[in-house]
């Protein structure tokens, strides 16, 4: 018994006391810690960076979070140096100071390698063209024996060699044969097309095109041809001929149960009869282009 004679005595009692109090403290002491590191009680709504430059938006809030940058792509139409991609994403309830990874749209515009287009069917030589991130910038015809050759290529008005490193997206012009015979070709009728088919339709059937106009300030994937000039009436013309067209918005306008109209305006009143818009692309492939690469 004389081992616990301490459980009688004041001094023990006031030191647990004391010991217990002391663990409070630290224990308090540590959660407020704690709590105040993780920032348990600051929450925050990320915000949306997307489509703002990279380097003022990290500028702006570099109190707020780590921005870390993990990628850059070559999207067409965005911004360079602009966010195209972040996570977390807009909206996500995060906490002050997180990282925040984001894709940019790269500075440094993306690079592809001339092709070699000569002496093959101007149909190939497009087909080749789009493959490599470049376009058409205008067809100039000149006296040669075979049909739709391409006899020359051109970047800003001087010939340039096949490997030559441009930026995509990137314009060239084509010098073809106009062919023996020299004849003349019909007007695709591309009435009801969108616009962003127009050029390649028109450069396909060995056409340029000339000046564009819209009669309203919609989208340009809701714009669609609704007048040619010249016009699918206008009988024959040369190749190499700009055709001038007019858009409009086919959020504004039904194309269907506009034809019948349109047939009987003076720019296609002769056309014998009506085309429905989903054939005029098969129209095109199985008449015109054909005909072109029979030549070779």
């Amino acid at each position: 018994m004389g081992r616990l004679r301490f459980l009688k005595e004041k001094k023990f009692y006031l030191n647990l006391l004391a010991i217990m109090l002391l663990c409070v403290v630290l224990l308090w002491i540590t959660f407020r810690f704690l709590d105040k590191y993780t920032r348990h009680d600051e929450v925050y709504t990320m915000p949306d960076f997307i489509g703002q430059d990279f380097r003022q938006v990290k500028h702006d809030h570099s109190k707020d979070f780590h921005f870390i940058l993990i990628d850059s792509v070559y999207p067409k139409g965005q911004q360079p140096g602009s966010i195209y991609q972040q996570d977390p994403l807009p909206g996500s309830k995060i906490k002050k100071g997180r990282n925040v990874y984001a894709i940019i749209v790269a500075v440094m515009p993306e690079k592809t390698l001339m092709p070699d287009l000569k002496g093959i069917s101007l149909r190939e030589a497009i087909g080749r063209l789009e493959s490599s991130g470049l376009q058409v910038d205008c067809l100039e015809y000149v006296d040669y024996s075979f049909k739709n050759n391409v006899i020359d290529q051109y970047f800003q008005g001087k010939p340039i060699d096949k490997g030559t490193e441009l930026v995509k997206g990137s314009k060239i012009m084509l010098r073809v044969g106009i062919g023996q015979d020299k004849l003349k070709v019909k007007v695709p009728n591309l009435i009801g097309k969108p616009a962003t088919e127009a050029k390649r339709l028109l450069n396909l059937a060995g056409m340029n095109l000339g000046r564009e106009t819209y009669e309203d300030n919609d989208s340009i994937k809701y714009q669609k041809i609704i007048r040619m000039t010249p016009g699918p009436s206008s009988g024959t013309v040369r190749l190499g001929t700009y055709i001038n067209l007019t858009y409009h918005s086919s959020r504004t306008l039904d194309f269907k149960k506009e034809m019948d109209k349109l047939l009987r305006e003076d720019s296609i009143a002769n056309i014998p009869q009506k085309i429905d818009i989903d054939t005029i692309e098969e129209t095109i492939e199985t008449t015109d282009y054909e005909e072109f690469e029979d030549e070779f």
